[in-house]
């Protein structure tokens, strides 16, 4: 096998170069688009199978790797990003290539496809790097693919939210660079394997706390929270879909990465992560209980989920850490795909009715019972009902937590989901009343492109907590996480 093969490189440049032809083909963007995926995806499995046969992979770039050059490197948690992001970004592309389709929004097909391609590179660029200015790099791809995506619509409310989320982007891109010139003074290399053999110091403190808070930001952790729910409401629903489910991803993975190669340092910083977690699963919460609009709603609730995740982090404090991580991992995998299933089908119920205004659901004589029903199963998962892998994020949170006697992270876990069964059933009552609307109702008929998508995507949600311990068997390939390269 050529280096010039290697699965890793393509899952890399594979989008990079549709992302060039689909911009510089417009017309031909979606088939680039979708042939792209469709070669990337390919890539990654591939990847996973090296991965299973023989454990960690690491290839130097242009045969020159770290520290003088840069080294890709796979393991199971890598992978499996890999495969969330391939997976649920095709689904979303089938789903776009229906939901794009008017003639209205040949502006948005033309940009989409090239914007999620590099999207799309950046994403597995961040995934595969072992250099902590590659990821810099990798998150600034990132952030401009998701800006871009974000005011695709072209509304007023999205330039809005768009210029917030760009702001919020570039200050936490310079905080991350600061931490990354203190790694360089300090240790003199980059690369992950510096990383863990520098020695403790007030500098490599000072760096992990710029880089912590630039990837919080990023993340939208309470209280950094206040561009996210306004860019993923406003957003066209495909984009969306990717924004939530996907590209907060990445920073959350750069944080688990970052914060096993340069330990955390003191106990409170861990309480404090895990306090700004459980603040953003209560104010999340009420702010998702008021919201008047559906997608806002959910963009609310991803607030919910990201602190839920950096709860399951900080569950057990420091000493949990080592097995922290793979439940934060599985929350990060189960809110990965439910949430891009809710944001289509939300998008697929605003189509359908014509608003997406809560309170007017019930009102409405048209029923879009796939799209109601797929909702409802992606509401599972992020509820946490059993069989969903949400399901079995929340259980792993919680049995550490009780084993290593944090009963508080238990106690705001608990009212998190209670609060998220009262949030989404406003929504769920509203699809099952028909008292209120004065006209007979006409139920949607039918299958659409754009339906079959975010209803597999619900399923697979469901289905994955019946996989729980082989995915976890798959991330922990390449245990210790990060104490071997």
């Amino acid at each position: 096998m050529t280096p010039d093969l290697d699965p890793m490189i393509l899952a890399i440049f594979l989008p990079l170069f549709g992302a060039i032809a689909a911009f510089m083909l417009p017309r031909a963007a979606a088939v680039i688009g979708l042939v792209t995926l469709a070669m990337t995806t390919g890539a990654v499995f591939w990847l996973a199978q090296r991965v299973l046969a023989t454990g960690a992979v690491i290839v130097p770039l242009g045969g020159w790797g770290a520290p003088l050059g840069i080294d890709l490197r796979a393991d199971g948690l890598s992978v499996a990003m890999l495969l969330l992001t391939s997976a649920v970004g095709f689904l979303v592309s089938v789903a776009a290539l229906d939901s794009l389709k008017g003639a209205d929004q040949a502006r948005q097909r033309q940009y989409f496809w090239p914007l999620w391609l590099l999207l799309l590179t950046g994403m597995n660029g961040v995934y595969l790097s072992t250099d902590i200015f590659n990821l810099y790099v990798m998150i600034e791809v990132i952030a401009l693919a998701a800006v871009g995506l974000t005011v695709l619509s072209g509304t007023k409310a999205a330039l809005r939210a768009g210029l917030e989320y760009m702001y919020a982007s570039i200050l936490g891109a310079l905080l991350f660079l600061m931490g990354v010139g203190f790694v360089y003074m300090q240790a003199g290399q980059l690369d992950f394997a510096g990383l863990i053999a520098a020695e403790p110091s007030a500098a490599m403190s000072a760096a992990l706390a710029l880089m912590i808070v630039g990837l919080l930001l990023k993340t939208a952790l309470f209280p950094l929270h206040f561009w996210l729910p306004a860019a993923h409401a406003n957003a066209t629903a495909p984009a969306s879909a990717l924004l939530s489910g996907l590209v907060v991803k990445a920073a959350l993975y750069i944080f688990l990465r970052l914060t096993t190669y340069m330990p955390l340092p003191d106990e409170i910083l861990i309480t404090l992560i895990g306090a700004l977690g459980a603040g953003a699963v209560l104010w999340g919460g009420v702010q998702a209980l008021r919201a008047e609009r559906l997608k806002l709603l959910v963009a609310w609730s991803t607030v919910v989920q990201i602190g839920l995740i950096f709860i399951a982090f900080a569950r057990a404090g420091q000493v949990g850490l080592a097995e922290s991580w793979k439940a934060a991992a599985l929350l990060i995998l189960a809110h990965g795909v439910a949430k891009a299933a809710m944001f289509l089908a939300a998008g697929r119920i605003k189509d359908e009715i014509g608003h997406d205004r809560i309170r007017d659901l019930d009102r409405a004589p048209v029923r879009p019972t796939l799209a109601q029903f797929t909702f409802a199963l992606a509401a599972i998962s992020l509820i946490g009902l059993p069989p969903s892998l949400g399901f079995i994020g929340k259980w792993s949170l919680m049995e550490g937590a009780m084993s290593a006697g944090y009963w508080h992270w238990v106690v705001i876990t608990m009212i998190g989901t209670l609060m998220s069964v009262a949030y989404f059933s406003r929504v769920l009552s509203a699809f099952l009343r028909f008292d209120r609307v004065r006209a007979p109702v006409g139920e949607h008929q039918g299958w659409a492109l754009a339906d079959a998508a975010p209803l597999t995507l619900a399923l697979t949600a469901i289905g994955l907590g019946l996989m729980a311990a082989p995915i976890l068997r798959f991330i922990e390939i390449g245990y210790p996480f990060g104490a071997a390269l």
